[in-house]
């Protein structure tokens, strides 16, 4: 009698294991989410692998530096000419005091004021010096310019040819010491103080001469730029 017993309630158990499988494998396949069978291999793959760390993007500063200035400084950057599609700019607290964009460089000396104390720009204007008799007229207009004031300085094509004594005169009281040494197309830029003295530190002038086996642009020098940081005055 165990026997025949026995026979009849392997099959119910056979029956209900498999039932039981059968239902294990339905709730499984609906809490697992679809997802192509390359992506479940590749995701396995990767197990333990370190994930990749992308930097982010390098905050842009003012002027474009490389590196923001201190909180109470000026930002400056003054690039001369290059090329003739290549014009001279300078920026000053990100903002662009003179430019192509903005439409008032010319061939010449472009200069630009700014109040030292308060930081805005008071006046710009762009010196013909390759013809007119513009030297004398840029003379006042820098003798001008009023006690604390910052006098930022670029050339575009020629700066040189009608630069007379009384504006080398001018410009070499405000501690230029290449002035005198302009040639023609010479890249030059210059950072002036008018009634204050800046740091010894900080970037003040360079030029660039043309030279007709070493220039980049036919018959023009490279572009040339300084850039730096002006400490406010003390409030």
């Amino acid at each position: 009698m165990r026997q025949v017993a026995s026979g009849p309630l392997k099959v119910v158990l056979l029956v209900f294991a498999s039932l039981c499988a059968w239902y294990s494998g339905y709730l499984l396949a609906e809490l697992i989410p679809d997802a192509p069978l390359s992506s479940a291999a590749y995701s396995i793959r990767n197990i333990g692998e370190r994930p990749v760390l992308k930097a982010p993007a390098p905050k842009r500063q003012k002027c474009d530096h490389w590196t923001p200035c201190p909180s109470d400084t000026y930002a400056y950057r003054l690039l001369s000419g290059g090329g003739k599609d290549k014009y001279a700019k300078i920026c000053f607290e990100d903002s662009l005091l003179m430019g192509g964009k903005l439409g008032n460089v010319a061939r010449g000396i472009n200069i630009a004021v700014v109040n030292y104390v308060t930081g805005n720009v008071t006046a710009t204007r762009c010196f013909d010096m390759y013809e007119g008799d513009n030297s004398g007229p840029m003379t006042k207009f820098i003798q001008s310019a009023p006690p604390k004031s910052l006098l930022l300085m670029v050339t575009y094509d020629d700066g040189s040819t009608r630069l007379k004594d009384d504006a080398k005169n001018t410009i070499e009281a405000l501690g230029s010491k290449e002035i005198r040494n302009m040639k023609f197309r010479s890249s030059w830029v210059f950072l002036a103080a008018k009634g204050f003295e800046l740091p010894s530190e900080i970037q003040r002038e360079k030029i660039n001469h043309s030279d007709t086996k070493n220039n980049r642009y036919s018959g023009w020098p490279a572009e040339i730029q300084i850039e730096g940081c002006i400490p406010k005055e003390p409030s």
